[in-house]
């Protein structure tokens, strides 16, 4: 079993920063995993932010957060982190990390390519 916790989140003006950590513990191989993060707010579905490949030598990030966010990760801490910058109201959500099930694929978008989550992290936008 792997459990992923979440930490960071809170409440931030807008155009604060903002990072996200995820922290990989139990049964796993984090080092060989690529990590995602997605975020639900109220009455949405769960929506893809970004992920990194098992290496950290590949990224992927959601159109409209080309540039805002960025995602990284520490292999020897079995953490992935997600840099929040320039946060803008409509980024208010529970953020989420998981793993995918497939170890040293690609990376994926969806959020059934993923198997172990996180209870996720709140994040608050003021205006």
């Amino acid at each position: 079993q792997v459990q992923l916790v979440e930490s960071g989140g809170g409440l931030v003006q807008a155009g604060g920063s903002l990072r996200l950590s995820c922290t990989a513990s139990g049964r796993t191989t984090f080092t060989y995993t690529n990590m995602g993060w997605f975020r639900q707010a109220p009455g949405q579905e769960r929506a893809f932010v970004a992920a990194i490949s098992w290496s950290g030598g590949r990224t992927s990030y959601a159109d409209s957060l080309k540039g805002r966010f960025i995602i990284s990760r520490d292999n020897a801490k079995n953490t992935v982190y997600l840099q929040m910058n320039n946060i803008k109201p409509e980024d208010t959500a529970v953020y989420y990390c998981a793993s995918e099930k497939i170890v040293g694929g690609p990376i994926h978008q969806t959020t059934s390519a993923y198997d172990y989550w996180g209870q996720g992290t709140q994040v608050t936008v003021s205006s």
